[in-house]
């Protein structure tokens, strides 16, 4: 199956509970250049039931909190859902095209408690020799499920490799992005984009100024990091859809990524840890899907997964007061190598109904070493941590599904005890308004 030569970045999902205000068509009006402008708004609902039913460990070993390696982000994840309904992730969407020139973007994600704009962005449509622009904030074309919204999802929560390693939305920047799709019978499209690297991969403190201000007050010590102009993070990426004929298809990709700025810091007592480098990334994705042509996804199947890398390389720093108030520091470096990836497949069972299977390995290489004042610690491997979850999905009328998910969390901790956990998930999916075609 030959793959489009452009994919429609809109949401084409089913997310969650229920009621919501039926989708605003704009009619389509000539401009004063005689072209036509459109407008489609579309409202994504999600609910979550959540029980955990039996607690293990929550964090995996080394991903916790960063302070593993004295380096890292903390934020919190997707699976931190409360016990009981949850509102999930909600998304409003407004999609509008320039003619034949520009597509225009904007979606607004909230919860119970925040707001966020989480893409809004323009792209091109009639750039020649198969070139395309974007610019804005996106969600990165990196791997495979980066850039699908929770509605895309084949299981309530996203794999624990692109969560840790990449943040709890994944890679989603403000940038630019340039592809090109081959003129060849298969499927072939190269990518680079520039972005600003303020939100994920890349912890960024920028602009703390000098700590060694004579009019500081006692005890006081400042950041040291300095601003670093934007962009920050690279990435790069390819697809390849080889011909498998009308009822198969596939995608394989390779993307990387390299951030020039990687700056954290943490207060202890009456001292400043600071860390300061850059990091890469690199990874495999491939997935393969299968039609059987029978009514409702009945007989069809696909397969998906990835593998990612990350090493981080940092300059290490710790000031502080001494009892006579007098400061002093010691210095070092530090690097880390940190990988995961996961497997999934589902199947159509039956006319409206699926089952999947997922399992997920995170910090397979899980390690780091620490120097500090010329003296060289190596920092003992942490233990794989794994995850396995099985769902049942059931879509009564195509812009909306329910699932149910069981997972078992098989996690180590950073003292290398293992323990497992049990967590049910039950979740309800509706589209409401006009949506773009589905992506592959």
């Amino acid at each position: 199956m030959l793959h489009p030569r452009h994919h429609r970045n809109a949401l084409t999902g089913l997310t969650v509970l229920a009621c919501a205000t039926p989708a605003l068509a704009v009619a389509q009006a000539p401009d004063d250049s005689g072209s036509d402008w459109g407008m489609d708004i579309s409202l994504i609902l999600e609910g979550i039931y959540y029980n955990e039913m039996s607690e293990g460990i929550h964090e995996p070993a080394g991903f916790d909190d960063g302070h593993d390696h004295g380096h890292g982000h903390d934020h919190d994840h997707d699976h931190s859902f409360d016990d009981g309904f949850n509102l999930g992730h909600n998304e409003l969407v407004f999609e509008a095209s320039l003619g034949g020139l520009l597509d225009g973007t904007l979606m607004v994600g909230f919860d119970e408690d925040d707001i966020e704009i989480e893409e809004a962005y323009l792209t091109t449509r009639a750039l020649p020799a198969g070139l395309q622009l974007k610019a804005g904030k996106f969600l990165s074309e990196i791997g495979y499920i980066n850039s699908r919204h929770v509605h895309d999802w084949d299981f309530v929560d996203r794999p624990l490799v692109n969560e840790y390693l990449f943040g709890n939305h994944g890679i989603q920047e403000t940038g630019v992005q340039a592809t090109w799709v081959a003129p060849t019978a298969t499927y072939t499209q190269l990518g680079i984009e520039l972005l600003q690297g303020d939100n994920s991969f890349i912890p960024y403190e920028g602009g703390g100024g000098s700590h060694s201000d004579d009019d500081d007050p006692p005890n006081e010590i400042h950041s040291s990091f300095s601003d670093v102009s934007g962009p920050r993070l690279i990435t790069a990426f390819a697809k390849f859809g080889p011909e498998l004929g009308p009822d198969h298809a596939a995608q394989f990709g390779v993307s990387g990524g390299y951030a020039n700025t990687w700056q954290e810091e943490t207060e202890h007592g009456s001292g400043l840890e600071e860390w300061d480098g850059d990091a890469w990334f690199a990874g495999l994705d491939a997935v393969y899907k299968y039609s059987s042509g029978r009514a409702y996804g009945h007989g069809d199947w696909r397969v998906q997964g990835e593998y990612f890398y990350r090493e981080v390389d940092l300059d290490y720093q710790r000031r502080q007061f001494d009892t006579d108030h007098e400061r002093h520091g010691i210095e070092g470096s530090g690097k880390s190598k940190q990988d995961g990836l996961y497997v999934q497949g589902v199947y159509g069972f039956a006319p409206r109904w699926e089952a999947g299977l997922r399992t997920e390995a995170l910090g397979l290489t899980n390690d780091g070493r620490i120097e500090r004042d010329g003296q060289d610690t190596t920092i003992p491997s942490f233990d794989t941590s794994y995850r396995h979850s099985a769902q049942v999905t059931f879509r009564p009328v195509e812009p909306v599904f329910l699932r149910a998910q069981l997972t078992q969390n098989d996690f180590v901790d950073d003292h290398g005890d293992r323990d497992r956990g049990l967590e049910f998930l039950f979740q309800v999916n509706v589209a409401l308004g006009a949506h773009g075609a589905h992506r592959f």
